[in-house]
Order: C-alpha cells, then sequence, then structure tokens
C-alpha cells in the first residue's frame, strides 16, 4: 500500500508538538509495509529511510506566516484570534496558496500513480477546503484526516490555548472519507461537526527510539513540557506547593514557554530529544502534568506518558480521564488527587526503589505490547481497507 501524506511539517527545529509523532509513525508505516510519500506544508521537506518526500509548493510563504504567527503568540496574544489582518491573509490563502497546493497534489498523484490513500495530518483545514473534494472526483481515492491536537484544536478551545490556526471555523468535514483523532471524547464532537466516520487514533512510541538507558539516578522528580497554558494548577499542586514543602527533595522542570511559579524547582531549559531522555532515566520519579483540556475529555492522549513509559519511568500523575484505557493505574503509573498525596507519593517512593523499578518496568512492558506506532500503524491499515471496502459494496 502506498499512501500520501500531506503533513503540517517534517522539520523539527520548529517545534511543532506533533512532529516528533510523524517521524514515527512514518517509520511504522515503513515497518507495516506501507510507502509513504511525504509534502510538508510548513518549511522544508526532510527525506529519510523510510520516506520520499514532494517539495512544499508554498516553502517561502509558510516559513514567512509561521514567523508572523510565532511573533503574536511572544507577545501574548492568541495567533488564531481573528486581527484586522486576517481578511487579508483569508484572500492570499484562497487565491495564492490554496490553488498552487492544489496542482501540487494533482502533480503527485499523477506522477506516482498509484497512490492508495491520501493522509492529511494536522494542516488546517479551512486553508484547504474543496481539495479533497477534487481528489476524491479527479483520483478516486480516500482521503483521511488526522488531528493530533484534539481537543484544544475544537474552535471551543483554538483561540484561548493560542493555537495558530481555527482548523475547523469554515471547513466541512464530510469531504473528508474519514476523521482520526488522538481524543475518543471528541469523536461525537467531529461527528456533530459534519464528519462521515471518526475514529480514535491515538498516540504511542517507537520501541527502538523510545527506551530506557543506564544512568545514575541524580534527581529526585523531574517534569519536561512546553508551555504552562492548561496546566497552572497542576504544576501547583505537584511541582511549586510540594518543592516548598520538600525542600531536601531535588525538583528538575525542562521545557520553555511557561508563565507560573515552579516554586523551588531547578529550571534546566529546553533539551534535545536524547538530553530529555537522560534527564528522564536520571530521574527517580517522572511527573505527568497534562492540559486540562486533554485530562477532561475522556481518552485524548498525548505523547508523554506514552514516552515515559516506554522510559520505563517511575510516573505521577495528575488525574487523567480515561487514562485507565491504556495503563494499569496502581500498577504502571500512580494518580494523585492533590498536593497532599502527591507529597506522599514523592516520600513513598522515593524510600523504595523496587517499587519504582517495578512500577517503571510494567509501563514499558505496557507500551510494548499495546502502544507501539506498529500498533497504529496496522490500525491506518485496517480503516483504509475499511473505507475502500466501503466504496466497493
Amino acid at each position: 500500500m502506498k499512501i500520501l501524506a500531506i503533513v503540517s511539517t517534517l522539520d523539527l527545529k520548529y517545534r511543532l508538538g506533533c512532529t516528533p509523532a510523524w517521524w514515527q509513525i512514518f517509520k511504522a508505516m515503513h515497518e507495516v509495509g506501507i510507502e509513504v510519500v511525504a509534502t510538508p506544508y510548513l518549511g522544508k521537506s526532510v527525506e529519510s529511510l523510510w520516506w520520499r518526500t514532494y517539495p512544499n509548493p508554498c516553502e517561502k510563504e509558510s516559513d514567512i506566516y509561521n514567523n508572523y504567527l510565532e511573533r503574536i503568540k511572544k507577545s501574548g496574544a492568541s495567533p488564531s484570534k481573528r486581527s484586522v489582518f486576517s481578511s487579508v491573509f483569508d484572500v492570499v490563502i484562497k487565491n495564492y496558496i490554496k490553488p498552487r497546493w492544489e496542482r501540487h497534489i494533482r502533480e503527485i498523484l499523477l506522477k506516482e500513480k498509484d497512490v492508495d490513500a491520501v493522509l492529511v495530518m494536522n494542516v488546517p483545514m479551512n486553508h484547504i477546503s474543496l481539495i479533497p473534494s477534487v481528489v476524491k472526483q479527479k483520483f478516486g481515492i480516500p482521503i483521511i484526516y488526522y488531528d493530533g491536537d484534539m481537543p484544544t484544536s475544537l474552535p471551543k478551545y483554538a483561540v484561548n490555548r493560542g493555537f495558530k490556526f481555527n482548523y475547523y471555523v469554515g471547513a466541512d468535514l464530510s469531504e473528508y472519507d474519514a476523521i482520526l483523532a488522538n481524543s475518543e471524547g471528541c469523536i461525537s464532537d467531529l461527528k456533530d461537526m459534519g464528519a462521515r466516520r471518526a475514529y480514535p487514533f491515538q498516540y504511542g512510541i517507537d520501541p527502538q527510539l523510545v527506551s530506557p538507558i543506564v544512568a545514575e539516578k541524580d534527581i529526585d522528580i523531574s517534569f519536561f513540557g512546553y508551555g504552562s497554558d492548561f496546566r497552572e494548577e497542576w504544576i501547583e499542586k505537584l511541582i511549586k506547593i510540594p518543592s516548598m514543602k520538600l525542600p531536601d527533595l531535588k525538583f528538575v522542570v525542562a521545557g520553555g514557554g511557561f508563565h507560573t511559579d515552579f516554586g523551588n524547582a531547578k529550571m534546566i531549559g529546553d533539551l534535545s530529544y536524547s538530553s530529555w531522555r537522560e534527564v528522564a532515566c536520571r530521574s527517580k520519579i517522572n511527573l505527568n502534568i497534562t492540559r486540562w483540556s486533554h485530562t477532561r475529555v475522556y481518552a485524548s492522549s498525548t505523547s508523554r506518558p506514552f514516552e515515559l513509559a516506554g522510559f520505563g519511568a517511575c510516573i505521577v500523575s495528575q488525574p487523567y480521564n480515561g487514562i485507565e484505557k491504556w495503563f494499569d493505574v496502581g500498577n504502571d503509573l500512580m494518580i494523585v488527587q492533590n498536593e497532599d498525596e502527591a507529597i506522599n507519593a514523592y516520600r513513598n517512593l522515593l524510600t523504595d526503589d523496587a517499587k519504582r523499578n517495578v512500577m517503571g518496568n510494567n509501563a514499558r512492558q505496557r507500551v510494548l505490547k499495546e502502544h507501539t506506532f506498529q500498533h497504529r500503524a496496522r490500525q491506518l491499515l485496517e480503516i483504509i481497507n475499511e473505507i475502500k471496502s466501503v466504496k466497493t459494496t
């Protein structure tokens, strides 16, 4: 099977949260026998051993626009909020960007000849409206949209969350044969918005990339993430208050974009992926602090708990609606309800090396058994085959 993936970006330098997952799932697709041809909506094409690429037909324009949105975000405003320039950008997108992308996709499909499906991954849906219908009419192949940012990409969250785009405003979800989402709780929203079919499609890991290393456990408790928005409550309960009440413990926070108080935790700045693995494996306890938009909407996955589990980490998490779908709470990881429970959990776990090791091993075995990206790639194959079988009946 051959898939054309129209992907938000392939370049890790943009720090888009989904990009590492795109690399891992494309590699997994290659491993299960899917040929991947990818073309990015933002930035340059990045070749690899596991996929082929076509260039971005609007590379320079995408970079300029992304820089503009980044400046807005750094100023404290929401990039997805309508501004005095929005109507100008709408005209440029409609009359210049979209026609170039339509020609680009047509040319790829004509050249490749045997593409079985098109997968659109976190590209602003309203930027490419009508193109899916053209693809289906001209080439008769399924086109699927995957949103890895649910539920915060929904219109009711996007502006307040500070997303760069409000994907769905003015978009027609029925153009797609199916919508995939990293949130099971958002499936009803997608159907209400017009999706023909909608499937949960969660995150996972590449077990070769996400694996533990031997390291001295010289950090007591660590957290790594980008941005404090929608996390403030649990940053306070899991880090700020405990670090002030337990001054003898070493709390470490990595990442960036934070606008909140971390108490006595040591800030170590941004990390490369390999450096983060080292910090995670040096930590006796790793914290899963997820935005409330994800933790409140049932089974809305992020990469973080799966990655921490892949590292064999002892994980302590805030309450997370639906996390029991992926992990055995109490055996694979621990959930705490408030700062007092967090403090007690830290004290107990830090004096029990064996328990931490068992929890970390349980978590890793869980993701190896159920949550690798090869599992997800096979699920994608099943969905595509299901769609194609419906079309032929």
